[in-house]
């Protein structure tokens, strides 16, 4: 079956949130997003918030972002990053744990494109090809990321050229991930 983002990273969601629910009987929890508002916020209570993801409601894509950099983001990162409001989400993929960046709020998108635009600054300094990251691992240095060249999904050290491709395409990445605890 192909999947398009926005359809793969909904079933992602889907299967992150009900394993929460199964394991927990709760929605997704995270300590680090308490206290910061979102229209994600289901309940509060012990340090945590426990979140569900909702529609993206800002009209724009990622056009900052290009217009800074005069560069045109792959339709892909586009579709992920403005497809719903949600909190990270813990992944894994061949034994590599990671966390998929989300989207919280509006104000988080903002700081989101601010993040990409130095990204694609440092990348173009040190004479890289752009990626535009979408995850990050336990590493400080390890991000997941989408190639802006060919749109494959694959696995970097910030400021370097070391990279290993993980998957063609991010709608396929997003489908055979696998959902864990965070």
């Amino acid at each position: 079956m192909t999947f398009n983002v926005t359809e793969a990273l909904s079933d992602f969601t889907r299967r992150y949130v009900e394993l929460w629910q199964e394991k927990t009987g709760f929605p997704p929890a995270s300590s680090e997003l308490y206290g910061i508002p979102s229209l994600c916020v289901e309940r509060t209570g012990d340090g945590v918030v426990h979140w569900l993801p909702r529609p993206f409601s800002v009209q724009e894509k990622l056009n900052k972002v290009e217009a800074a950099l005069e560069i045109r983001l792959q339709d892909s990162i586009h579709d992920y990053y403005v497809m719903q409001f949600a909190g990270d989400m813990a992944a894994s993929f061949e034994g590599q744990n990671f966390s998929l960046i989300q989207v919280w709020s509006e104000d988080d998108f903002i700081r989101l494109q601010e993040n990409l635009i130095g990204h694609l600054i440092t990348q173009k300094r040190l004479k890289l090809s752009p990626t535009v990251f979408i995850g990050t691992t336990d590493s400080d240095m390890g991000l997941i990321s989408v190639c802006n060249l060919t749109g494959q999904v694959i696995i970097e050290q910030f400021g370097s050229d070391k990279r290993k491709t993980l998957s063609p395409d991010l709608a396929s990445f997003l489908s055979i991930i696998n959902p864990v605890m965070s």
